[in-house]
């Protein structure tokens, strides 16, 4: 290892070997520093039931973000297929089950509709909502890899004053409550503002609204995209572009202090039980503010909290359905909506505000196999097994403690799992596959492991509450220019604590690189 590089770069998630690639492939030294024994901290796959070959996106496990100009800049080896259903979400309806197909063509989710709420309006106020989130995401999506432009010049390129108020000034709730009436279908519009996001339909701060926005604007579609090989995939893709470009990638070493004078910079960093320290022109942080903070002495943010609970499952079959009109596969295909009717929603939040775990947990679940997989080993695709992910909301980390984690995650889950049941025409137990030692095939996090395992403040998978995507202050730095500034002048992040940051998009690490870039420019 050398004694100084250009840029020295803390963390291996998909972030930081986005800019270290980046970095690199410019001709500037780099060194990325990971204190586990793998990069891609929240970007990986494994294989967690001992004796079942299938792996798993073990945290995130969706990648609707990521630019295609970061695949194609970087020679990225990865794929991604788009899911053909959107959604389906159960419901019982005058004692029968039912539920709100959307996908697979405009007649088929018309009539599902249609047959759920008994006419045409809220299929035609759905087409029509959709619409204006589509024509925002043409618009903002292509900006987050630009200079971060101002509030004015967003609300200018967006040029349409009913997506802007919608999305930017009013709580989402007010949109929902306005423009549909069926309670089942306010609440599927209202999950995509609560991924991971703790918050109200009419929370003032709008953090729902921002978490929305992250959520419908993807590729520009708004499309939700699966990788293919699973998240590991990425990694693995990313890895390669970084180590042929000549970044030096070192796990098993963890930072533990950055010392800087706003042009040089100290970093030190532990592997085993010994200490050193390497030189660097700027330090781009992949960790979260939090984590900065602790490295550079500086004052930290407010305290963040995450709000999920992340459960893989690995099944022998999927499960027959109430409603015999309904194919598992193909409402597994899409997000599965488990306790997430609007007024279910606000009940959850409530109780979790006050501290009680919601007693009927929303959670939405994915069938990640049936769109890919090639993440399953041939003898469990060629028996009929499938992996399920589910995403618990309204779980935030208030709820956890040392002493208590344990207990409520299981009584969590259970209760998670009984509201899937009351859809299903078998329990989802009986379809758990068993591994290797008897064990059901099922893994829960909390906001407290995540916090343990990924060092995510508060278990918030955003490393705090999202940025609107765009300027709050002047711009007078690259770094501000790319909404990637810390206090010190050439410590940068590029994780998803930065403005633009959050979710699996790259987005952060490459506009952290272009900060560093274009400051060598100006200099």
């Amino acid at each position: 290892m050398r004694t100084s590089y250009d840029a020295v770069v803390l963390g291996g998630g998909h972030n930081a070997l986005v800019a270290a690639a980046y970095l690199a492939r410019a001709g500037r030294s780099v060194l990325l520093l990971e204190r586990l024994g793998e990069p891609g901290g929240a970007t990986v796959s494994s294989r967690p039931f001992p004796g079942r070959d299938a792996r798993v996106s073990r945290y995130s496990y969706l990648v609707s973000l990521l630019p295609r100009k970061i695949v194609r800049d970087l020679d990225l080896d990865f794929r991604v297929r788009t899911r053909a259903v959107s959604s389906y979400t159960p419901t019982v309806r005058d004692g029968r089950p039912t539920g709100l197909l959307v996908g697979g063509g405009e007649a088929r989710t018309r009539e599902s509709f249609a047959r759920l709420t008994g006419d045409d309006r809220e299929y035609e106020a759905w087409r029509a909502f959709h619409a204006l989130t589509a024509r925002a995401a043409t618009r903002i999506f292509p900006t987050l890899t630009d200079p971060l432009p101002t509030r004015a010049e967003l609300r200018r390129a967006v040029d349409d004053e009913a997506a802007w108020r919608t999305l930017f000034e009013e709580p989402i709730g007010a949109a929902v409550e306005a423009r549909f009436a069926d309670d089942l279908v306010r609440g599927v519009i209202l999950t995509d503002a609560l991924i991971g996001t703790f918050a109200d339909a009419h929370d003032p701060t709008l953090r729902q609204n921002r978490c929305f926005l992250y959520h419908v604007i993807g590729g520009g579609t708004g499309d939700w995209n699966v990788p293919v090989g699973g998240m590991g995939a990425l990694t693995r893709a990313l890895v390669d572009a970084a180590r042929a470009a000549g970044a030096e990638l070192r796990t098993g070493h963890q930072a533990v202090r950055v010392a800087t004078d706003g042009r040089h910079a100290e970093v030190t960093y532990r592997t085993g039980d010994q200490e050193a320290t390497v030189g660097a022109r700027h330090v781009l942080a992949g960790t979260s503010p939090h984590e900065l903070a602790a490295l550079t002495g500086r004052t930290p943010p407010p305290p963040a909290e995450g709000a999920q609970l992340k459960v893989n499952m690995l099944l022998k079959r999927l499960p027959r359905l109430r409603d015999p009109r309904v194919d598992p596969r193909e409402a597994f295909a899409g997000t599965f909506h488990v306790a997430e009717g609007y007024e279910e929603l606000a009940r959850a939040h409530a109780e979790a505000a006050a501290g009680t775990p919601p007693t009927a947990p929303p959670s939405e679940i994915y069938c990640h196999s049936l769109t890919d997989p090639t993440i399953l080993g041939p003898d469990l695709a060629d028996s009929g097994h499938h992996t399920l992910t589910l995403f618990g909301l309204h779980t935030p980390a208030r709820l956890f403690t040392e002493d208590t984690n344990d207990a409520v995650r299981t009584a969590l889950l259970a209760a998670t799992l009984d509201r899937l049941d009351r859809h299903l025409a078998e329990p989802i137990a009986d379809c758990l596959a068993t591994d290797a030692d008897g064990r059901p095939c099922v893994e829960a996090k909390t906001p407290l492991d995540l916090e343990r395992d990924l060092r995510l403040p508060g278990g918030h998978i955003f490393h705090g509450d999202l940025s609107f995507p765009y300027a709050d202050e002047e711009r007078d730095c690259a770094g501000q220019r790319w909404g990637v500034a810390t206090a010190d002048a050439n410590v940068l992040l590029c994780g998803a604590g930065a403005v633009r940051g959050g979710g699996v998009s790259g987005i952060a690490g490459h506009n952290a690189a272009m900060a560093v870039l274009e400051a060598a420019r100006e200099r």
